[in-house]
């Protein structure tokens, strides 16, 4: 399907790495906004000037243009008719003006006196990105070319189609859950298989946990209908479970071809991603007639380009309750300190949000920004001010932060990601040690809600954020639209090709107006 706005994206030449993904290895060639290189110069995928984008010749006249071409050319998402190119599309199944139930009779699209203006044209699009910076020095500046030079971004916005590519009644859908919980999980899966239905699917299956499902020879797929999951979204975790760790992408594929699967549905995050868009590449690679379309599933917010992810908003609801506890322990006890540990293995997005929404927090400390513990600009010189000014302070730090001051173990879990250290059991025992040699008695409460938050049911706004990503994805599918992903961006619900959108995490800008907000919440100062 051919793109006609110009869309952003990154840079350099798009590089090829080696990746292992819950256990699907292979190759995938990603557009990178910054070298891997350089990772720690461009961390919220920021966009350098001339010196550090060296495959740009600003001095060519028509350097703009060729820009958003490139732009064009990368976020150009998949389409079956990229490969079965006399592929013809038929009415859509789906429009909410007919009450009649789909049936076959109404195969090929419902009769209607009056026109539905409920679809989405092909070609509209979505602004990436809003704010025109005037100056490379603006907090959180993304500037494109010298003088940041304004250049419109768009990207394809997601909903239902006229026209789709599937007959529902030869649609045999599936849908796995990947990674680690997630709040959201089953309002998504419901959702995915309530907009089925409504199209008119009758096969839908769930693979239990994870890409493992596929291959393991003692785990049935479960059949999934509307009776089936109508009050999953009651209850916190996935119906369908999940694990890390599975077999090869030649493996999954070879599944999928013997239950006769030809719509994917993939929840998950940058790794489960990863392992989608090579599913998406092998039946390509094969002729299949197989649409793969991802949800992002990240309780950290790490995904690029997007405003956030399900679960993420819960997250920072439930991890007030922690602090506001952590609070009380410390208000409650003479020189007391509450510490708490949240999620966020490379990024701060929960540990910030929720210290800035509890208003509680005395000292945030977050992966993206340094801090040293002792000396004389040190967190717990800090502690100290804050005991004798306050009497008591509240710490809240992400899991992956402060890692350089913990032993490393080498050791990786079945995704690959390396193993933290208990950055908030070494911080616990440095206070402790810290404060017994001065002589001075600190009542150190910590407390670790991790599982606790990610187990819980979705809120409101992650109950309504995860009902159109889930209506989306399907819209997509019957759509003929493959290896992407979908999304919020700019308030409107898009789709990206996944590798624009794995290429490496989302991390807190240190440079951001968010992070400003959250230092002026706490009053704390920078630790080094």
């Amino acid at each position: 399907m051919e793109s006609i706005c110009p869309v952003v994206g990154p840079l350099v030449p798009p590089a090829t790495i080696t990746y292992l993904s819950n256990g699907v290895s292979g190759s995938l060639r990603l557009g990178l906004s910054c070298s891997l290189k350089s990772r720690s110069l461009c961390k919220s995928n920021r966009v350098f000037t001339e010196s550090k984008n060296p495959e740009i010749d600003f001095s060519d006249p028509d350097w703009k243009t060729k820009f958003q071409q490139d732009f064009e050319r990368r976020f150009n998402i998949p389409h079956l008719t990229d490969i079965f190119k006399d592929l013809q599309p038929i009415p859509s199944t789906f429009c909410l003006r007919s009450r009649t139930p789909v049936s076959e009779d109404f195969a090929d699209g419902y009769p209607s006196d009056a026109k539905w203006h409920g679809y989405i044209n092909n070609n509209d699009r979505v602004l990436l990105k809003v704010i025109h910076y005037s100056s490379p020095t603006s907090a959180g500046a993304e500037c494109i070319g010298p003088g940041c030079t304004w250049v419109e971004q768009w990207v394809h916005r997601a909903g239902p189609r006229e026209k789709i590519y599937f007959k529902p009644e030869k649609v045999n859908a599936a849908i796995v859950t990947c990674g680690g919980l997630c709040p959201g999980l089953n309002d998504v899966i419901r959702q995915i298989v309530i907009t089925l239905e409504i199209y008119g699917v009758k096969n839908i299956v769930g693979i239990p946990f994870g890409y493992r499902g596929f291959t393991d020879k003692g785990i049935k797929e479960m059949p999934l209908t509307r009776k089936v999951v109508q009050n999953i979204h009651l209850s916190g975790g996935s119906l369908l479970g999940v694990s890390r760790g599975g077999p090869t992408t030649k493996e999954i594929v070879d599944s999928m071809e013997e239950r006769g699967i030809n719509m994917l549905f993939v929840l998950g995050g940058n790794g489960t991603h990863a392992g989608a868009n090579a599913i998406h590449d092998e039946v390509r690679k094969r002729r299949m007639k197989v649409v793969v379309v991802g949800v992002p599933k990240t309780i950290d917010n790490d995904i690029l380009l997007l405003d956030k992810t399900f679960g993420f908003d819960t997250a920072v609801e439930e991890a007030q309750r922690a602090i506001n506890s952590a609070y009380i322990e410390a208000h409650s006890a003479y020189h007391g300190v509450g510490l708490v540990k949240l999620m966020g293995r490379s990024s701060g997005f929960i540990a910030m949000h929720a210290s800035l929404s509890s208003g509680q927090v005395d000292i945030c400390l977050i992966p993206e920004v340094p801090f040293h513990l002792h000396g004389p600009h040190g967190v717990l010189r800090h502690l100290k001010y804050l005991l004798d000014s306050k009497g008591s302070a509240v710490i809240c730090v992400a899991e992956g932060a402060g890692q350089n001051l913990i032993q490393k173990t080498n050791a990786k879990d079945a995704s690959g990601n390396m193993i933290l250290g208990d950055i908030g059991v070494h911080i616990q025992q440095e206070i402790k040690k810290y404060f017994k040699e001065i002589g001075i008695p600190a009542d150190v409460k910590y407390i670790d809600p991790t599982y606790m938050i990610r187990a819980v049911r979705a809120n409101a706004s992650d109950g309504i954020l995860c009902t159109v990503l889930g209506q989306n994805a399907v819209h997509g599918a019957f759509a003929g639209y493959s290896g992407i992903t979908v999304g919020i961006c700019n308030t409107h619900y898009v789709y990206f090709p996944i590798p624009e959108v794995i290429s490496y995490p989302k991390v807190v800008d240190p440079n951001s107006r968010m992070w400003h907000r959250c230092l002026t919440s706490t009053g704390q100062p920078d630790f080094i």
